[in-house]
Parts: structure tokens; sequence; C-alpha cells
């Protein structure tokens, strides 16, 4: 994006927060960082909007702050007059959402020291293998370094060793050819063995009309692999 000259504008919201809930704001020291460094500054998701009172990533049951380590995952919640008073004819529903008066978006995430928030993961989406923790958009920014990647997509597999293993379904750019071996290969030079995937699927990935990925159609998917 950069070398097509555009200057991109991180925002992170959902429809329950009345758009944009936090911003990247640039920082001028991060200028003199190489590509690499820019682009993971870039994908956080940043501090709130003025216009909401607070953004935080708290532990989910007890409500406390996760320590600002940038490793600690908590999720992330909201709160502040943009944000939605519940859903509509659906108390029960609200009620859970704004347990201890924060809204919780079902993302999990981490704090950083300067305080900038970044999303590891969907709640529903994180895979649970061997009782460690795999942020399946931890893999998937993995999947997408690869030079003839074009789009990627990471759900859970049912393991009968391990509970779950990370499943990748990888579109590949036009003309270009891999194996299997390939993506897997690639993935175990970049990431802890643990996370890598053990299979990957070739083709077109099931979207949305506004264009999302169908995660919980690649989850039925996985099923049958």
């Amino acid at each position: 994006m950069e070398q097509n000259g555009f200057r991109v504008t991180h925002l992170y919201g959902l429809t329950e927060c009345y758009g944009p809930a936090t911003v990247c704001a640039w920082q001028e020291s991060w200028d003199g960082l190489e590509l690499r460094g820019r682009a993971e500054k870039m994908a956080r998701q940043g501090v709130n909007y003025l216009t909401l009172e607070d953004a935080r990533v708290l532990d989910p049951e007890s409500l406390a702050p996760v320590p600002w380590d940038g490793r600690t995952m908590g999720e992330l919640m909201l709160r502040g007059n943009t944000v939605m008073r519940g859903y509509l004819k659906n108390p029960q529903a609200t009620a859970a959402a704004f347990r201890g008066g924060w809204f919780h978006t079902g993302d999990l995430g981490v704090q950083h020291p300067d305080g900038y928030i970044e999303i590891k993961d969907r709640s529903k989406d994180i895979i649970i293998s061997g009782g460690e923790n795999i942020s399946s958009l931890e893999v998937e920014e993995t999947l997408y370094r690869h030079p003839k990647v074009m789009e990627a997509a990471v759900v859970a597999r049912p393991d009968e060793r391990w509970g779950e293993r990370p499943c990748a379904f990888v579109t590949l750019k036009p003309g270009l050819e891999a194996t299997a071996d390939d993506i897997i290969g690639f993935c175990r030079e970049h990431m802890a063995h643990y996370k890598v995937p053990d299979r990957v699927v070739f083709g077109a990935l099931p979207k949305t009309s506004t264009g999302k990925i169908q995660k919980f159609a690649l989850r039925e998917q996985a099923k049958e692999i």
C-alpha cells in the first residue's frame, strides 16, 4: 500500500459501538523503523477515540486490567456514549454483553507498554492445542508473508491427540504454484512449531456479500479433512 502511494489509517470498531472505537494513531518515532517494524506498529488497533470513554483489555472473568506487557491476553472491552444501549428486544443478550459495566467485544488481545491495544483473535476462533492457545490471526499473518499467498484463513481442526490443530485454507496468487509442504515449511521457519498448521487446503475462500471470510464454513470443512 505504501509503495502505491497510500497512507493507511488503521481503525477498529463494531456495529455495537457506532463506527470506529479505536485508531492506531501514528507516532513520529516509528518513521525510522524498517518496513516490517512499521507494519507491526500499524497492525495494532491503537487507542480509543475521544468520543469513547474507554477501551481496555481486561480479564473476562474478574474484569481486572491485564498487564501492559504486550503478551498477557484478555478481552477488549469498551464503554462510553457511542456504545449501544443494548440489543433490541433481547434483554438476556444485552445483560451478557454488558457484564460488569463494560461492553464485551468478544475480541481477545493484549495491551502494549505504550497503551496501544493489539487484537490477537476472536474468542470463538482461538485454537486450543494440547492446552496451548494458538491465535489464528498470528498464523494467518505468517501465511500472508509467503510470497505466493494471496489470501489465507486458519481455523481449528479436531484432533484426537491434541484436541485441536490449526488448519490453513490458502488462495495462491494467480499463475503461481505451491505445495502444502512449501507452506508448512515456510511457517516452521517463521513461528513456533506447535503453532504451525499441519493441514493446508488450496482454493477460493467462502465469503459474505461484504467480503468477509466465512470461518464457520471453513470450520465445517475442516471437520471432514
